[in-house]
């Protein structure tokens, strides 16, 4: 039996779906896979840094009556809390990925193994990093940051070996799929957005999400990861979904080609990608076309199969935090 001291840098939805998960699951990380837990350290805004090391109450923590003692930046609390395992939940920067690639590098530093659900740090310091880890004998880890929990790092890097891939298209985004659909039901942009809101895959600003750029982030992590190709954000082609109206989403609705936001990246003869996230008509028959709700889904055109479709079903917090704990048992197992 190993106990894992664990750490959350940011402790938002995410976080303490996390911790929830943890707990929940706590028997079984223990019978199948012997595995003991304790968090020792927790990072938010609004909470500042904090770091024990004699281990923190999680119910204490999740109902927010913790009293953990706050240190000063990551460098102390790493040193205080001594994790084992570092999750990183923490906003996404579209533009440099900072601060997260900082706290990531960081952790990895202090021998920590370290799990993201964090877009950026792929996009911008993705091999940096990976070397990083590989240096210290630790895993750094994101399979939650594209599908949530359903696979596509891992179904690259443990089951599809010498394969090549032509090209990829995704619905990458909840708030965007809700919203058309509100839409389509006659009624506006904004209450698309407060419905969002309401089932929790929008932000208070929603603004990553319907002008492109979180599906921006995940085509450009997927071509540094599993085509191993830099894709700068700004060289993919962005159309948000501002410009549409309920009479055009109805009508397209009605024709059987409903409007999604797609991304497409295409690999080029020369091996370079073009790509691009907007709005587009989607046929029922194509394998995007049964994305509904907050549904996500990945088709992958490849050299020895016409094509490959991932898809996950109506995903909630538990479903992101799965991901983050599938990543913890496959770090440490």
């Amino acid at each position: 039996m190993k106990l894992y001291r664990i750490c959350f840098l940011g402790f938002g939805n995410v976080g303490r779906a996390l911790a929830r998960l943890f707990v929940s699951k706590s028997a079984e990380l223990r019978e199948r896979y012997g595995i003991e837990w304790e968090v020792v350290g927790f990072a938010t805004r609004r909470m500042g840094w904090r770091a024990s090391e004699n281990g923190i109450d999680v119910a204490r923590l999740l109902d927010g009556s913790d009293e953990t003692e706050k240190v000063q930046g990551i460098d102390e609390w790493l040193a205080r809390a001594k994790p084992d395992v570092v999750f990183e939940t923490t906003s996404l920067n579209p533009q440099t990925g900072q601060p997260a690639i900082e706290y990531l590098r960081k952790s990895l530093q202090a021998g920590a193994h370290t799990i993201t659900a964090n877009k950026a740090p792929l996009v911008y310091a993705y091999d940096e990093l990976n070397e990083l880890a590989i240096a210290q004998g630790r895993r750094f880890m994101f399979e939650a940051t594209v599908l949530d929990s359903a696979p596509v790092f891992s179904l690259f890097r443990e089951t599809l070996p010498a394969v090549k891939v032509r090209g990829f298209s995704g619905a990458f985004n909840s708030t965007t799929n809700v919203i058309i659909e509100t839409m389509e039901a006659g009624r506006s942009f904004d209450e698309g957005v407060k419905t969002a809101q309401e089932l929790g895959v929008a932000e208070t600003d929603p603004s990553h999400d319907v002008d492109g750029w979180d599906s921006i982030m995940k085509v450009c992590a997927m071509a540094r990861v599993i085509l191993r190709v830099p894709l700068p954000p700004s060289n993919v082609r962005r159309e948000g979904i501002r410009g549409l109206d309920p009479a055009t989403l109805q009508a397209a609705r009605a024709e059987g080609r409903p409007y999604k936001l797609v991304s497409r990246v295409i690999v080029n003869a020369d091996g370079s990608v073009s790509a691009s996230v907007r709005p587009e008509q989607v046929a029922t028959s194509d394998p995007l076309g049964g994305v509904r709700g907050t549904s996500l889904a990945i088709h992958f055109e490849l050299d020895v199969m016409p094509g490959l479709t991932i898809m996950s079903h109506r995903p909630n917090l538990q479903s992101t935090a799965y991901g983050l704990l599938a990543d913890f048992i496959n770090a440490v197992d």
